[in-house]
């Protein structure tokens, strides 16, 4: 999800995953595979950062930090 701003400044968050296209003509109209159509403040190259941002948040690995001994996790039961 991406925090995102109407041409009248009003905030709204779109699921990216829903983008097909985006033009500039000068506004930015986001066409989403749901056939509706939205005009936003943002950029092309705003849209296309926070979409790229949530992308690689969403895609991170976790890593392990300790690995703990299964027998430790048995001590003292």
């Amino acid at each position: 999800m991406i925090a995102l701003q109407r041409l009248n400044g009003d905030s709204f968050v779109l699921n990216s995953e829903l983008i097909e296209t985006l033009e500039s003509t000068p506004d930015t109209v986001i066409k989403l595979t749901t056939g509706k159509t939205i005009i936003a403040r943002n950029s092309v190259e705003d849209i296309v950062r926070k979409a790229v941002k949530y992308k690689q948040l969403c895609n991170q690995t976790l890593q392990v930090v300790h690995r703990r001994d299964e027998t430790e996790g048995n001590q003292g039961r």
